[in-house]
């Protein structure tokens, strides 16, 4: 079974209260899958102490530092990609790692980058008007 990678963009969408998020959200918790973020994502998405469901989130996940071995990979996945965004670029590597579904609203990047990945991961789009 899957679990569920959150990007920046996820945690910023549980703090909107987006519909999407939470039923995503839903269905994971139904699913028991296990729940990651990222802690370069949470640096990302973190702005300030009136983040209250994102928080909530946060707390329900295991937060995935980044070390130096994570951080060279990172780097030789963004080589490998052409990407500049390390946020994105770890997401991708620590969910394929996982195998992890990604979820997030910047699909299109993490899918540019998951074609790269040493393994196959799949990119959910929060602002897939299809979506849920």
């Amino acid at each position: 079974m899957a679990g569920l990678t959150l990007d920046a963009g996820a945690l910023i969408a549980a703090d909107r209260d987006d519909r999407r998020f939470w039923a995503y959200w839903s269905e994971a918790l139904t699913r028991d899958a296990d729940m990651t973020v990222p802690a370069v994502a949470v640096a990302q998405a973190w702005r300030g102490s009136r983040h209250a469901r994102m928080a909530r989130i946060i707390g329900a996940c295991a937060v995935e530092p980044l070390d130096e071995s994570a951080a060279r990979e990172v780097g030789l996945l963004c080589a490998a990609s052409g990407a500049t965004d390390i946020v994105d670029v770890a997401v991708v590597l620590g969910a394929s790692r996982r195998g992890d579904d990604i979820l997030t609203s910047d699909a299109g990047d993490l899918r540019a980058i998951a074609e790269h990945s040493p393994l196959p991961v799949r990119v959910l789009d929060l602002t897939d008007l299809h979506t849920r």
